[in-house]
């Protein structure tokens, strides 16, 4: 709700001191200042409230602040590399040729749009998994795991499907030059068959993320970037090879996390019971 209300004042305050006041960009930025240090103010109050309410202390506990960075850091060393293998795919993309990025971005933006569409049921899943293994209980959280993969896999199926049969009116959306459609159209191909695939790798992200099984998907993300894409991306461009063979290396890549996940789903490793997981 905040957030909300912090949004909405930031539209209303940008437009009056950017058209009423005629302030520009400076009346753009305080209005996004504003807005945020409103909402800041406003989560301050809340959390006062609620901490006087709870009877919580709200002295800085050393361990839970060093076991809250362990896990960031793991978490961002997991989202750094994949930033690595999306940044370095654009940078392949562009040395190939000025079309070729051009329907790269246009296959990208639509494969990152099914991507939150599909980790939808990955951040449920994250809730749904920690709190059946708080509350000791693995074979219901193995159980519900399991349901969501089926279910992630059907929608994966159904998105890919679209993504076939919408090709021809989807690229004119995005471009008008030919070279660049006949690229981006032929790259779709591969966007569609990754769905059901990049279903189960969000599915299972969510699953082990909930599990507090950040140390793992670390060192499965950096092993799929620096094993996987890493050296194909660089074969690709050492080749001289096409888009279409850079997006062979990213389905490679998502197929190498894809491997990861599921092992490690298999094995049964990340069902760790209790309120904390000891590492």
């Amino acid at each position: 709700m905040s957030g909300t209300c912090s949004s909405v004042w930031n539209l209303l305050i940008e437009i009056v001191l950017v058209y009423g006041f005629d302030l520009g960009i400076a009346g753009s930025a305080w209005g996004t200042v504003s807005a945020q240090v409103g909402a800041a103010l406003v989560y301050v109050v809340l959390i006062g409230r609620s901490v006087q309410r709870e009877g919580a202390a709200v002295r800085p506990h050393a361990a839970t602040i060093r076991a809250a960075a362990v896990v960031g850091g793991q978490l961002v060393l997991r989202t750094g590399t994949l930033l690595l293998a999306i940044t370095g795919a654009t940078a392949v993309a562009s040395r190939i040729g000025d079309a070729d990025v051009a329907a790269h971005q246009v296959a990208f933006q639509l494969w990152w749009f099914l991507a939150l569409a599909l980790d939808a049921v990955a951040i449920a899943g994250q809730a749904m998994i920690g709190r059946f293994l708080g509350a000791d209980d693995p074979l219901q959280a193995r159980a519900a795991a399991r349901r969501m993969i089926e279910w992630s896999v059907i929608a994966g199926l159904v998105l890919g499907g679209l993504v076939v049969l919408a090709r021809p009116w989807l690229v004119p959306l995005f471009t008008e030059d030919p070279a660049v459609r006949t690229l981006a159209l032929d790259v779709l191909w591969l966007v569609a068959a990754l769905q059901p695939l990049n279903a189960v790798v969000f599915v299972l992200d969510g699953v082990l993320i909930g599990a507090g099984d950040a140390r793992y998907l670390a060192g499965a993300m950096a092993s799929a970037t620096f094993l996987v894409f890493v050296p194909g991306a660089a074969l690709v461009l050492g080749l001289d090879g096409t888009l279409v063979w850079l997006w062979v290396v990213i389905c490679l890549f998502m197929a190498a996390r894809l491997v990861g996940n599921v092992t490690r789903f298999l094995g049964g490793g990340w069902q760790v019971t209790g309120a904390v997981r000891h590492r």
